[in-house]
């Protein structure tokens, strides 16, 4: 029996009509791969061309287009849009063609109509070499409409500015922009282009993983799905998490999947309760692997239109994410990072660095801004320093490297005559250059400083300043995270920083018992332009070291996962893999301003579905083979509305 790379070799062996392009993988070995035959755009419908692919090779030919028309001027001329591009349409003025200029005439905006004719060229002078059909026109000879338009709640048109809320209403016409084609069809290519990449060269396995499953300990919260068994519930997975880790155990070896993933996580600014990951595993990969694959995989299902991708990706390990750039999700396109000068103020007589500087983890942090002195308003130090109190609890003290003594406060300039020399060199600062001070615990401090450098970066950018080009796309893995993190409501417990299937650091493990709080795992995240979008680890395959995690440090329930534990004793292979967000991704591959703007239909900031409007409420009667009754809150307002609601019961 042949196996999967014998057939894709005989395959690739077999002459075609395809043209090869040679890819450098990041091992710097090459690959010769075939790309797509030009699709076939009006097989099986009733056209023989798409409105955007017609030229100057195709005059006296005879074609059947379907589209919107989306412009008519002086009853002359129509453009005719489809998803492939625009041609302009003669309407004809012979009285012979009364009935096809009636049709083309009288349609409204946006209507569906087919149009039949000849392809001919634009008079001399009337090309228009910005509209890829701008050398010809159809001369029509039928028409047909097939579907008339209502009046719109806004026109189909990019530069008109419409509210996110009356995009996602009339969702299925926003879907018309040319940005929303574009970005859906770039999503399609570039997701397929990673199939090809996975199964086709890599041997990955594409497998579906249930959305019905059962609660998860610890991560983002799920949700919650009534079943007909009394008090039982499903939940939908917030990842195929446990799902590709029993693949592996079950011997798939590589497995891939485009996920659909669910979190109850309410209302965050570009977040998605149901949104798509790149879900990979391996068996028998270590963490240099996994990132190996990935980079080869952006690289291979990279856009065209935009510039290369350059592999390997740099890496840096979390503790200096954090010291430099106040982030494990750090934006590396722009400086300004933050610097540790404690050494500086070691003998300093200004008190509140004296006190900061006497705590454990206690430190002097500062950042640099170029030329801040120059675009930097009061109001916008005003704004900085009140972000740190209230936010931070701390104190920014700005330093203005010239000469303007309203700017600055007697404790920054006493400071500036104790150190300024070494602060000057030790930040290599010119003139008009402002410095963010801040003093306090290194972890806060940091955090502090990593808000204020962004912040600063969108204040100069609001200026004129360029700092990120929106055309570098600059990937990173960051690495070495703590594999625990002390819980927020109370810290003498932890949490795990990744989840708790994450591997600890070989050179950690010892620590696992009596130090926890110091091992580092073996987690690695790929950062874009500051913003996380892909997340992975090396897994524990050992039953035992899973268990010890799940119950002595984490003091979870293990028998929400006793199916794991009991498959890992038999015979689990070592195996890692990673999660990329495809929404994310796009977003910005595309340069779109919310991930919104690369999803078909999103839900709203508050996760609702304007368009639909759910979610939706439930008649009792639908909900009794479910056992649950339905207990509405009581304030002044609700209990006068709901004593006369169908659905109000008490439980």
């Amino acid at each position: 029996m042949f196996c999967w790379l014998s057939r894709l070799c005989g395959e690739l062996s077999t002459p075609t009509r395809r043209t090869t392009q040679l890819i450098w993988s990041s091992a710097a070995r090459s690959m010769v791969l075939s790309s797509q035959r030009i699709p076939e755009l009006s097989s099986f419908v009733a056209r023989t061309n798409t409105c955007g692919e017609l030229r100057s090779s195709h005059l006296g030919q005879e074609v059947t287009l379907c589209g919107w028309i989306q412009f008519r001027r002086q009853n002359i001329f129509l453009v005719l849009r489809d998803f492939h591009g625009l041609v302009q349409v003669v309407i004809p003025q012979d009285e012979s063609a009364a009935s096809v200029k009636k049709i083309l005439c009288e349609a409204p905006m946006e209507s569906v109509v087919q149009v039949s004719g000849t392809v001919i060229s634009r008079p001399p002078g009337q090309k228009n070499p910005k509209m890829p059909t701008g050398e010809i026109e159809i001369k029509v000879k039928t028409a047909k409409l097939l579907n008339s338009c209502k009046k719109l709640p806004f026109e189909i048109k990019d530069f008109m500015k419409k509210t996110e809320t009356l995009r996602l209403q009339y969702r299925y016409l926003d879907l018309r922009s040319a940005q929303m084609q574009y970005n859906l069809r770039l999503r399609s290519q570039m997701v397929m282009k990673m199939r090809e990449y996975l199964c086709n060269l890599h041997g990955f396995v594409d497998v579906e993983t249930p959305t019905l499953f059962k609660r998860t300990p610890g991560g983002a919260k799920e949700f919650v799905i009534p079943s007909r068994e009394p008090g039982k519930f499903y939940s939908l997975p917030q990842s195929p998490q446990q799902f590709k880790q029993l693949l592996m155990v079950g011997g798939l070896d590589r497995y891939f999947q485009v996920a659909r993933c669910y979190r109850d996580e309410g209302s965050r600014p570009d977040r998605q309760p149901e949104f798509t990951q790149i879900d990979i595993e391996m068996s028998f990969v270590d963490q240099t692997g996994v990132q190996s694959l990935i980079e080869g995989l952006l690289q291979y299902s990279w856009p065209s239109d935009k510039d290369p991708l350059v592999v390997p990706f740099p890496s840096m390990p979390f503790a200096e994410a954090l010291a430099s750039y106040g982030t494990d999700k750090p934006d590396t396109r722009f400086g300004m990072k933050i610097v540790d000068i404690s050494d500086m103020f070691r003998n300093t007589e200004v008190g509140f660095l004296q006190d900061a500087l006497s705590k454990p983890q206690g430190t002097v942090k500062a950042i640099c801004i170029r030329k801040g002195a120059k675009y930097l308003k009061r109001k916008d130090i005003e704004s900085i320093r009140k972000f740190a109190a209230d936010h931070f609890n701390e104190e920014v003290l700005p330093i203005f490297l010239k000469t303007n003594e309203n700017w600055n406060s007697p404790v920054a300039k006493f400071i500036m005559e104790e150190q300024g020399l070494g602060l000057v060199k030790l930040l290599e600062t010119q003139e008009e250059d402002v410095v963010l001070l801040t003093a306090g615990e290194h972890k806060k401090a940091c955090s502090l400083m990593g808000k204020l450098r962004l912040e600063c970066a969108d204040l100069l950018e609001a200026r004129g300043v360029v700092l990120r080009d929106p055309a570098l796309f600059s990937f990173l893995w960051v690495v070495d995270f703590p594999l625990f993190l002390p819980k927020e409501e109370n810290p003498q417990e932890l949490e795990s920083a990744h989840h708790p299937f994450t591997a600890p650091h070989p050179s950690d493990i010892h620590l696992l018992y009596t130090e926890p709080h110091k091992v580092r795992s073996q987690h690695y995240d790929l950062v874009l332009n500051g913003n996380e979008i892909g997340g992975g680890s090396i897994r524990i395959h050992n039953s035992e070291l899973q268990h010890y995690v799940l119950d002595t440090v984490l003091k979870e329930d293990v028998k929400l996962l006793s199916h794991l534990l009991q498959a890992l004793d038999y015979g689990a292979p070592p195996h890692g893999g990673i999660a990329l967000g495809l929404d994310r991704l796009m977003c910005l591959v595309t340069g779109a301003p919310s991930i919104r703007d690369v999803i078909a239909f999103p839900k709203s900031f508050r996760g609702h579905d304007l368009m639909s409007n759910a979610p939706d409420s439930i008649p009792p009667e639908e909900l009794k083979p479910y056992h649950i009754q339905v207990s509405w809150p009581m304030d002044a307002e609700t209990e006068k509305s709901s004593s006369n609601h169908p659905c109000r019961s008490e439980s």
